[in-house]
């Protein structure tokens, strides 16, 4: 087993500009991603940090603007490799793809922003090439939505997609739960979309 971390899009953006991260609160979530790269730092993980890059003058994620920027304790820490993307997938139009394959990884751990959003499709298109998927629950987090399908709170947002990844996509645990892991050198347990459709099953019996 080979890991990767992708750190995703935390930029000040989700904490001094238009998209301030509101569950888990953001503070929270980003010690989680900074103890993630630490760990992965000691144990030979390899980091990879992605930067959501939009025009100079998009109201969001403007290159060059202080929301664009990453935040400070990220871009302070040593790590391996920059993606810059401009859609919601870090596999999109980027390298990330051929530079994990050729570095033989063959597990993505996600972290960071937004958990229904970039970290979502990330994990998706990570599963799709065959990578096993592991979702730190608390190292990503999100925002409130509200759409013409409805609307949700930043807390339902993030525990609805961590219940949908942990079917089928990707192993979902804490930071503290991986971080046991790396230590051990062994995999987080398997998502199964078989078992996680059993309660259902059973109830309909």
């Amino acid at each position: 087993m080979r890991r990767a971390l992708v750190v995703i899009d935390v930029q000040n953006e989700y904490f001094t500009g238009d998209l301030p991260i509101a569950h888990p609160p953001r503070e929270e979530s980003l010690a989680a991603v900074l103890t993630a790269m630490d760990t992965a730092r000691e144990h030979g993980v390899p980091v990879v940090v992605v930067r959501h890059t939009s025009p100079a003058s998009s109201p969001l994620f403007g290159s060059g603007g202080h929301g664009w920027e990453l935040r400070e304790e990220v871009a302070g820490r040593p790590y391996d490799h920059l993606v810059d993307k401009a859609t919601a997938s870090a596999f999109a139009g980027t390298d990330l793809g051929g530079w994990l394959e050729e570095r033989g990884v063959d597990t993505l751990t996600v972290a960071g922003y937004m958990t229904q959003n970039c970290d979502e499709s990330t994990a998706r298109d990570a599963f799709h090439r065959g990578l096993a998927v592991e979702f730190l629950s608390d190292a990503t987090g999100t925002v409130a939505l509200a759409t013409p399908a409805g609307s949700l709170s930043a807390r339902q947002v993030h525990e609805h997609v961590l219940v949908v990844m942990a079917s089928n996509f990707a192993a979902v645990a804490t930071t503290a739960e991986w971080a046991a892991a790396v230590r051990a050198g062994e995999p987080l347990p398997r998502p199964s979309i078989w078992a996680s459709t059993r309660q259902e099953a059973a109830a309909r019996a």
